[in-house]
């Protein structure tokens, strides 16, 4: 998996790596014993600690931030209450009742209560630049330790968006925020187990929140931010004892590890490498790629097993073409033949598919419909090895069936705003993590046409493809409705159906997700034998449980 993917990309240099200086920005306090600080490698560092944007810097979500409850992606749990201590619905799934955690503070000193809870949803509802899910519910603290979600319609499968996947925010500051889309937020004020101590564009700390609810943590005073750039950087920094964490894909990770006795790694699989496609002509997409024959035929003439050895470093695994990750979702695919992807490739069939949309070889090989050259543009981040790897192995596959590619590296802004935008025609991104592990998460983000928009506008709700089918939307309508697993798996086998034969996210392989660690200076870290969450350092709410539960050494 590329650096930081989902999070940023990292751009600024290693010598940045023992910056520390900066201006406090708001719960600062003296620098912490080295023996209980961490360094952490993270991307480009902009001053963003609002948990409603898309673009805050990592720690915003765990570290700063809380939700009502944590899901562990990890492993099959029951959701961990967090400021909540307790939910209920009404019969009609309508009413959504909150039990609020006592003795909660404020990073301020301010005592949290269901107030903010319900200033949170509120504030969402009547600002829908804040609410790219459909968040659908207003509410009223009816008590000091109770809230009350009310929806419109039976809502049961916003349960996870709900309760998990949204940051909390004290109303006593946000009250008084003109624009909370764009407010940097500079001088966050949450409930986390760490507060803001210096910023500087070249690093920045975290100091322990002192009043943190949950008694004895975190045990890890300072927690330091300094940019990477790229798996080259990362892998420097970390053999040189100069970073203690990061998730970054490194090329040869076992003999890395074997160079440094205090090193050690985990590789916890869970998102499917896709190729997004630019896919609806209707929006506003335009090349060869909005021709759904193209779309199959590169899913045919992709050999997975050699791009699982030269992109993946032999980390990476079999996909499922329904985008659910194989093992874990086996229970919701039906259709045997939708289990795995076919590992090697099938010139034939991809030939084929071509031959009878009218896609004919030139004499240089490469297909041509009228006018129009089977040439595409594939983007990707650049210092993102594994993803520029896939490239550059696909370019050479795919010119077997007649496709030209022109692998394209660009920064992480440019790569994300192309996606967001539909610019662009193939990119490289990754898909699985939702609210839960039910497939609504996966499927309503990136295939409900609700949640996309036309080319030139933003489609931040997640369905970058511009995909749209009455179909997929009724079933995913139905499945919403309901929390009856039979029910749910009848409409996600329908939109299997739809997405194998349109393709609007091509599956490469289920990528790696190699995070590394230094255990010189913290113990505690997560391991294959104790997996008690997602351990990238990315990771939105996971990181705050790693932060929390890992303790100093010496």
């Amino acid at each position: 998996m590329g650096f930081t993917r989902i999070t940023a990309g990292a751009t600024a240099a290693v010598l940045l790596l023992a910056a520390c200086s900066g201006n406090s920005a708001g719960g600062g306090g003296a620098k912490a014993d080295a023996k209980s600080s961490i360094t952490v490698g993270g991307g480009t560092i902009s001053k963003n600690f609002n948990p409603f944007s898309t673009t805050a810097l990592q720690p915003t979500l765990g570290a700063l931030y809380e939700p009502l409850y944590w899901y562990n992606f990890a492993k099959k749990q029951d959701p961990t209450p967090v400021l909540a201590s307790g939910f209920s619905w009404n019969d009609a799934g309508t009413e959504l009742t909150i039990k609020t955690r006592p003795g909660v503070k404020w990073n301020d000193g301010q005592p949290f209560t269901a107030k903010d809870v319900a200033f949170t949803f509120n504030l969402i509802a009547k600002t829908p630049a804040l609410n790219p899910s459909g968040l659908a519910a207003t509410a009223k603290a009816t008590a000091d330790d109770t809230a009350v979600l009310t929806f419109k319609s039976k809502s049961l499968m916003q349960e996870p968006a709900v309760l998990a996947n949204q940051a909390i925010v004290p109303e006593h500051i946000w009250k008084d925020i003109k624009d909370p889309v764009t407010n940097p937020n500079e001088n966050p004020v949450g409930t986390g187990p760490f507060k803001l101590g210096t910023f500087s564009t070249q690093s920045y700390t975290l100091v322990k929140n002192d009043s943190y609810w949950e008694a004895g943590k975190p045990a890890i005073k300072e927690v330091r931010y300094i940019p990477l750039e790229a798996a080259d950087a990362a892998s420097a920094a970390l053999v040189a004892g100069k970073v203690d964490w990061i998730s970054a894909y490194l090329p040869g990770v076992d003999q890395i590890m074997k160079s440094k006795k205090e090193l050690t790694y985990v590789n916890t699989p869970v998102m499917t490498t896709v190729l997004v496609t630019c896919s609806n002509a209707a929006r506003g997409c335009s090349g060869p790629q909005t021709d759904p024959a193209v779309r199959k035929a590169i899913y045919y003439g992709m050999n997975r097993e050699q791009l699982i050895k030269l992109a993946g470093g032999g980390v990476a695994s079999d996909a499922s073409p329904t985008l659910l990750l194989p093992g874990r979702d086996d229970s919701w695919i039906t259709d045997p033949n939708l289990q795995k992807i076919p590992p090697a490739a099938d010139a034939a069939t991809a030939n084929k598919l071509l031959d009878e949309a009218g896609w004919a070889k030139g004499a240089d090989g490469i297909r041509a419909k009228g006018n129009q050259r089977l040439s595409l543009t594939v983007q990707t981040v650049t210092g993102w090895s594994d993803y520029i790897s896939i490239n550059d192995t696909l370019k050479q596959q795919l010119a077997q069936i007649g496709i030209e590619l022109k692998p394209s590296q660009v920064s992480w802004n440019e790569w994300n705003a192309a996606q967001t935008n539909g610019k662009f025609q193939l990119s490289l991104d990754s898909v699985g993590l939702g609210a839960s592990t039910n497939p609504y998460f996966t499927y309503n983000g990136r295939l409900a046409t609700e949640n996309t928009a036309d080319v030139g506008k933003s489609a931040s709700a997640g369905n970058f493809a511009r995909f749209s089918n009455p179909k997929v939307d009724a079933a995913l309508k139905t499945a919403a409705g309901t929390s009856d697993e039979a029910t749910q798996k009848a409409q996600y086998a329908e939109i299997q159906k739809v997405f194998a034969d349109q393709m609007p996210y091509i599956p490469v392989y289920v990528n790696s997700m190699l995070t590394e660690f230094n255990t010189s200076r913290a113990a505690g870290w997560p391991t294959k034998d104790n997996i008690y969450a997602l351990p990238a350092s990315w990771k939105a709410w996971d990181l705050g449980v790693v932060l929390k539960t890992i303790t100093p050494v010496g």
